[in-house]
């Protein structure tokens, strides 16, 4: 009769800790989500002023006509992508087109001047802003609810339940050139 009960003891006390492994996992994957549906929102914000961006600079610089295109292209691309590495890829190539387009503004000077382009510049900005610290809430909730289904003994639930792995969203970051304070001889 002892045994039986330490025998129950033991079930149960596994079984607790079973329940309370997949509880903490269910809230990391959870949390995973909540980060991801941030940067989402924050992608799509910025996909909405691509348009405005365009017709702004398109008034100034009608014969860039093929990096409008590419831009469009590059955000469609972008909204259509169907995984998280997929979408970083495509956001870092309609990234690098924005600032082409940025760069191609920057030699006209009634452009420059105009308070609508510099407006839609200034949002551009702060959404970047965002979209920086919404991926950094994203990625450490992946980097914690990885941990725990790659540490053992949580490892083991995680398998048997379906819990799988998470992905980073990395995006190469091509804004700031690399400057050198080296002497010229």
């Amino acid at each position: 009769m002892r045994t039986e009960w330490i025998a129950i003891a033991v079930v149960a006390v596994i079984a607790l800790y079973a329940v309370i492994v997949f509880n903490r996992l269910v809230r990391a994957r959870n949390l995973v989500r909540e980060g991801w549906s941030g940067i989402d929102v924050q992608l799509r914000r910025r996909s909405d002023l691509v348009p405005n961006l365009i017709e702004a600079v398109k008034g100034y610089a009608a014969h860039e006509r093929a990096l409008f295109d590419d831009i469009a292209a590059k955000r469609t691309s972008a909204l259509n992508a169907d995984s998280i590495g997929g979408r970083a890829a495509a956001e870092a190539e309609l990234q690098a087109s924005i600032h082409k387009m940025l760069a191609v503004a920057e030699a006209y000077p009634a452009l420059k001047a105009s308070t609508n382009f510099l407006e839609l510049q200034h949002q551009l900005a702060g959404l970047e802003d965002q979209l920086q610290l919404a991926r950094r809430y994203y990625n450490g909730t992946v980097r914690d609810y990885n941990i725990g289904i790659q540490s053992f003994p949580d490892v083991v639930l995680a398998r048997l339940t379906g819990f799988h792995e998470e992905h980073f969203f990395q995006t190469e970051d091509s804004g700031l050139p690399t400057v050198s304070f080296e002497a010229r001889s």
